[in-house]
Parts: C-alpha cells; structure tokens; sequence
C-alpha cells in the first residue's frame, strides 16, 4: 500500500510512516516551510510594530514589570490601563486559538498528512516566529527604541534593556509553541482522518 502523502510518493513504512514523512518533507521541501517562517515572521512584524508605535500604551501587558509599575503610578494613564487590562485576556484567548487554526491549515495544505509530519511542520513555524520576536523585535528593536517608551518612563533605560525578561517570554513561548503545535496536528488528523472516512 503506497503512501497517501502527495509529499512522500510510494514511501512508508507500516510504524514509520509518520517519521518517514516528516524526514522526507525537511529533506525535499526545505524552502517551502523556510518561505512559510519568513513570511510569517514579516507579517508578525508588520502587525506588532505599526500598533505598537501607533500606541505604545496598548502593549503595557507586555511591558518589564518595572515599567508596568510606573505608568499605573502615573495618573494620566489610569483610564487607558484599566480598559487594556479588560481586553489583554479576551485578545490573548483569541489569537491562541485563531493561531491553532491557521498554522494547522498551512501545515495541511503545505503536505502535512500525519500527526508527527503537523506536529514538526507547526511547532517549527512557531518556534521561528517566536524566536523572531524574542531576538529581533524585543531585544533588537524595543530595548533600544526611544520611540517605543511611553511617556513618563523615559528615564528608564536600564529597565528596558532588560534582555532577561525578554528571554524568559521566548522559553515561555515554547512551551506555548508545544501545546499549540499538538493541537493544531491534532486538527489535521482529524481532517485527514475525515477525509478519509476514518472518523
């Protein structure tokens, strides 16, 4: 019985099946899922950056708790901190799961027909981005940005150097990626299995 993964022709191996195509996959479609990274690491700058200097107050949640404890002591932020706390939850709940979603539909429709092949295919998309932020957007850009620090807190240099805290949020976003990426494979099996009369 010949393999049902268009990525993997007639291989398989009746155990293996799910490891041989995530090995063929990295193997002969390496600049299809480089392409994916770089575009979603652009598109995740896109977005971040623009409403970020826009209004550098809507991300206070993401802030260094240092800077954080300055603005709420700052009157003139009182009302605008209260109603982004309110949201900060419902918008984190939202992007988690419109992201499951939308990575599993690219791992599906970029030949990922097992849960092994989603699972790597997702959690390496993720792990980019993440990464991609931790280190260039965090590190490169916000600690040294004058334009990102909201007013009054200017003089807080050496808080927001604070690369640790940055590195932290990354470890904290692989285990994020990790739980993500199971139920995101977890969709496309489920989608294969559909398709295949199986569920």
């Amino acid at each position: 019985k010949s393999c049902d993964d268009p990525f993997c022709g007639d291989r398989n191996a009746a155990g293996e099946r799910g490891v041989t195509n995530c090995i063929y996959m990295m193997e002969e479609k390496p600049m299809l899922l480089v392409m994916e990274c770089i575009i979603a690491c652009a598109l995740f700058a896109l977005v971040i950056l623009w409403t970020q200097y826009k209004a550098p107050i809507k991300y206070i949640m993401s802030y260094p708790p240092e800077i954080r404890k300055r603005v709420e002591s700052l009157p003139q932020y009182k009302d605008s901190i209260q109603a982004t706390e309110k949201k900060h939850i419902s918008k984190k709940i939202a992007a988690v799961l419109a992201s499951m979603v939308v990575l599993a539909a690219i791992a599906y429709f970029s030949g990922a027909r097992t849960f092994q092949t989603a699972f790597v295919h997702v959690f390496i998309l993720f792990m980019s981005v993440d990464l991609f932020d931790a280190l260039v957007l965090d590190i490169g850009v916000f600690c040294h940005s004058r334009k990102l620090r909201i007013p009054g807190t200017e003089d807080m240099d050496k808080a927001y150097k604070d690369y640790a805290f940055h590195l932290v949020g990354a470890v904290k976003g692989i285990v994020l990626g990790a739980v993500l990426s199971l139920i995101s494979a977890g969709m496309v099996h489920a989608i294969v299995g559909i398709r295949a009369g199986v569920v």
